[in-house]
């Protein structure tokens, strides 16, 4: 493939042409995630009236990685201690998540979904996964895993 930008095993080379196929990959994850963010929004608000949108990334990653220190959440999701906490404050005022002492270092605590926060976090989820499922009824499983898996490739690459 000369002028293509890339080798011999369809990788990216420096220096190469043809980068047709990344300005479309940019295109359509701008597009991905407005619609993530609004959908983001829709789901904390289902979650709880006064939330906002990086409240339900929050769910998500208490629900799946269990109690974290908020040192960690702001690391995770690329934010300042000082957003992290503020945002957690809101969750713990609406009764949403606690703090526990750390096991590990008694002056520090870690962040965990309360049961009342579990409850309504995985309503929403179970039912925005069957609006997904409704949505990609008509594709074959091994696209929706593949999808999912070049994704997950995607987000490690993305990492720092």
């Amino acid at each position: 493939m000369h002028g293509s930008g890339t080798g011999s095993e369809g990788r990216v080379t420096a220096g190469g042409g043809g980068y047709q196929e990344f300005l479309a990959l940019e295109r359509e994850l701008a597009v991905f995630l407005r619609r993530a963010r609004a959908q983001s929004g829709e789901m904390a608000r289902e979650v709880h009236p006064e939330l906002e949108s990086s409240a339900y990334g929050l769910f998500v990653r208490l629900d799946d990685a269990g109690p974290q220190r908020a040192t960690e959440l702001a690391g995770y999701f690329g934010v300042g201690k000082a957003t992290m906490s503020r945002q957690l404050r809101v969750l713990e005022d609406l009764g949403l998540v606690a703090r526990d002492p750390d096991p590990a270092d008694g002056r520090a605590s870690l962040v965990r979904l309360t049961e009342e926060g579990r409850s309504r976090f995985r309503s929403v989820r179970d039912a925005r996964r069957e609006r997904y499922v409704r949505k990609l009824a008509d594709w074959d499983r091994a696209e929706v895993a593949e999808l999912a898996r070049l994704l997950n490739h995607f987000n490690v690459r993305s990492e720092g």
